[in-house]
């Protein structure tokens, strides 16, 4: 039974079975190497429990990078996977959450160091806080046997380095099916933000999360919006739409086009032209600083990937096929990236420094 509905609301609003970690999560380890198979797949998925699922979810729904969570059990068998049944911490389930998540954007050794420092105290042997049972163990069901022992080797890491005062206790499981939970514990935090259990102990994680990893959290507005399934596939699957069949394509209204997911001024119409591709193509950002260009390797041959600098978005790629007369580069960006901002709503919309761009 969760604390929240066993406690009075003001003792679990203190925060008191929050896992504050060793020192702070700024100093706390890396594994010393990358996945590799990170660098094979842009979607990956990796199923941790770390006590209740309520604040383990609210957790990793705040990390860049991470597609979708889902609530649910693993490590018992379909008929006694539900949450009257594993309450009694003899069913062999943990409450688990699976992930998935984008490895360009964060690979799974940031992921295990969330898990490690922010998610939960990976000391506590069948527990966490007031949570008691199996049910509540910290356990990690890896896919396969290359990710146990990336895992298990990332443990042995942090044991030598002493992060923690006491032994931990995080066990590796093997490959367990995952039976997603009920409806109601799906975003839980999200849906619930005024309920004592997530008010005292799983929003306080996502607050060090915020504080102590600001480079890894979303942001409040990235947070709120709500992307289709196309603009999840291009924006966080590094996806791409299709050709002539996206919003943004053949339009040349005057006004600007901003990131979907955190509103930083992009493009602007003025730097727009008909590339023949079937994509929205640019001379050039608003400002260079407002993009990042990264390495791309994925197809047959090195292009350059486009993401914006602030929610580090996928927004498409750059080529130096563009007109030679603007600096001879073309920004070939998703619709789906974008929102468009028009010349007269400037101003309402909080950019009427752009204005005089178009005078």
């Amino acid at each position: 039974m969760k604390i929240g509905r066993i406690l009075m609301g003001a003792v679990a609003a203190m925060g008191l079975f929050c896992f504050s970690g060793s020192g702070t999560a700024k100093s706390f380890p890396l594994p010393s190497t990358e996945f590799a198979g990170d660098k094979l797949v842009t979607e990956a998925n990796i199923v941790l429990g770390g006590g209740c699922f309520w604040c383990t979810e609210a957790v990793f729904q705040s990390v860049k990078g991470v597609i979708s969570v889902v609530s649910g059990y693993a490590g018992g068998t379909p008929e006694s996977a539900s949450y009257n049944k594993i309450t009694s911490g003899t069913t062999g389930h943990a409450e688990v959450i699976k992930i998935t998540y984008n490895p360009s954007l964060v690979p799974l050794g940031k992921l295990l160091q969330v898990f490690f420092s922010i998610a939960h105290d990976p000391t506590q042997l069948d527990r966490q806080g007031n949570d008691v049972g199996t049910q509540y163990r910290s356990v990690i069901f890896a896919e396969n046997e290359v990710q146990k022992q990336y895992i298990k080797t990332y443990i042995d890491e942090l044991t030598a380095a002493q992060v923690f005062e006491k032994p931990i206790a995080t066990k590796l499981e093997n490959p367990s099916p995952f039976y997603e939970a009920e409806a109601y514990h799906q975003d839980y935090a999200k849906n619930n933000p005024d309920n004592p259990y997530i008010e005292g102990v799983a929003l306080p994680k996502v607050k060090k999360l915020e504080k102590e990893y600001a480079d890894m959290a979303k942001s409040n507005k990235e947070e709120s919006v709500e992307l289709t399934d196309m603009q999840k596939h291009v924006v966080l699957k590094g996806g791409t739409e299709p050709a002539f069949k996206n919003k943004y394509w053949n339009h040349y209204e005057e006004g600007i086009y901003v990131d979907v997911v955190s509103g930083e001024p992009l493009f602007s119409s003025k730097d727009k032209f008909d590339s023949g591709t079937g994509w929205p193509s640019f001379t050039k950002p608003i400002e260079k600083s407002k993009v990042v260009d990264k390495p791309d390797d994925s197809l047959w041959m090195p292009i350059t990937e486009v993401r914006s600098s602030s929610a580090d978005s996928h927004l498409g790629h750059v080529f130096e096929d563009g007109p030679q007369d603007k600096g001879g580069l073309r920004y070939c960006i998703n619709s789906a990236s974008l929102r468009f901002i028009a010349k007269a709503d400037l101003q309402k919309e909080g950019f009427g420094q752009y204005k005089e761009m178009f005078q």
